[in-house]
């Protein structure tokens, strides 16, 4: 398991605080597999952080992240109090195991932008296969979650039955949520980061919820090439157009993260059984989504034999997938969570 560091030391500087390379690299790895789970709806991020050993330390970090800490870091960085000093940046950075985040993040964003181009490309070429596989990705991962709690009492059924039908309804309003402008992006992002770090729930399974999952990817697959266009002379305008979205989607990660994520932990905490029947409940009522969205406006797709026997085919692979990582490599445990 990779550790934290045991405490933070005012005296540090940076060169001290810079981990190894190898150490480096590993948290990097770990970073691709979390992204390339999240960029997927089906099995979460926070599930590779589970099996990977680094969920606690993970948690940890980011709850250590706070507005004080944050703001130490920047003046740390500017000549407004002091001058400049790498020494007191690194300190800060130490406090809140910032090294450990910025590997982390560094192979999450690597994994999700090479990701987002491969469905990107999967939803021109095929997109019935693509949401097939994404409904058998949710179905075997709402299989395997179920099994991990229980739902008895009243509260949890209540709780099951509250997230179920959310996810169920608002599946439904795709052209609605689809067409809605900044202000939707921004929430999607702020809910998606959010489930990101719980285990069994994916950050893109909440954006298919909400249909933002195929603006999102195609957004961020042109927002890379357009930044690779203005590299050759093709202008900023594609840049800035896409550019908004992609980071009107980090801001409101950014807020998710520091806000409704530690909502839910507070939730987890208070009453773990009820809270858990909610969010579990949340993956088997997304099963409507991918079928709403092939059935929408974009796509039309006309359910005949050939057609569900393709998405059929498809959703077979997905689960089979994500039963294989079950089988072999997880070990759900929610109460560790």
């Amino acid at each position: 398991m990779t550790t934290a560091p045991e405490r933070a030391r005012d005296d540090v500087s940076l060169r001290e605080s810079i981990p190894p390379l190898h150490v480096w690299a590993k948290t990097f790895v770990v970073g691709l597999f979390m992204g390339t789970a999240d960029a997927v709806p089906g099995v979460s991020g926070g599930t590779i952080a589970l099996i990977a050993g680094v969920y606690e330390r993970l948690i940890a970090a980011i709850t250590a992240v706070t507005p004080r800490r944050f703001f130490d870091g920047v003046r740390a960085l500017t000549p407004l109090d002091g001058g400049v000093s790498l020494d007191r940046a690194a300190a800060v950075l130490e406090e809140v195991d910032g090294w450990f985040l910025i590997a982390l993040l560094a192979g999450i964003l690597s994994a999700v932008v090479v990701v987002t181009r491969i469905v990107d490309i999967a939803n021109e070429a095929a997109p019935v296969l693509l949401f097939g596989v994404f409904f058998g990705l949710i179905g075997a991962s709402a299989v395997i979650l179920f099994r991990a709690i229980t739902v008895r009492t009243v509260p949890e059924i209540v709780a099951a039955a509250a997230g179920f039908t959310v996810a169920f309804v608002v599946s439904g309003y795709g052209e609605v949520l689809d067409s809605g402008g900044l202000i939707v992006v921004f929430g999607a992002g702020a809910l998606a980061i959010s489930a990101m770090i719980l285990p069994g729930i994916s950050g893109s399974l909440v954006l298919v919820i909400l249909s933002q999952y195929e603006r999102m990817s195609t957004t961020l697959s042109e927002f890379v090439s357009a930044l690779a266009g203005a590299v050759t002379g093709n202008g900023l305008a594609p840049v800035v157009e896409h550019g908004t979205v992609v980071v009107t989607f980090v801001c409101g990660g950014l807020v998710g993260l520091f806000t409704i994520s530690r909502v839910i932990r507070r939730a987890l905490d208070a009453n773990r059984e009820v809270t858990l029947a909610f969010l579990v409940a949340l993956v088997l009522g997304a099963l409507r989504a991918p079928i709403v969205t092939l059935g929408g406006d974009e796509y039309d797709v006309v359910w005949n034999t050939a057609t569900m026997e393709a998405f059929a085919g498809a959703a077979l692979v997905g689960a089979v997938v994500v039963f294989v990582l079950d089988w072999y490599a997880v070990d759900l445990d929610l109460d560790a969570v």
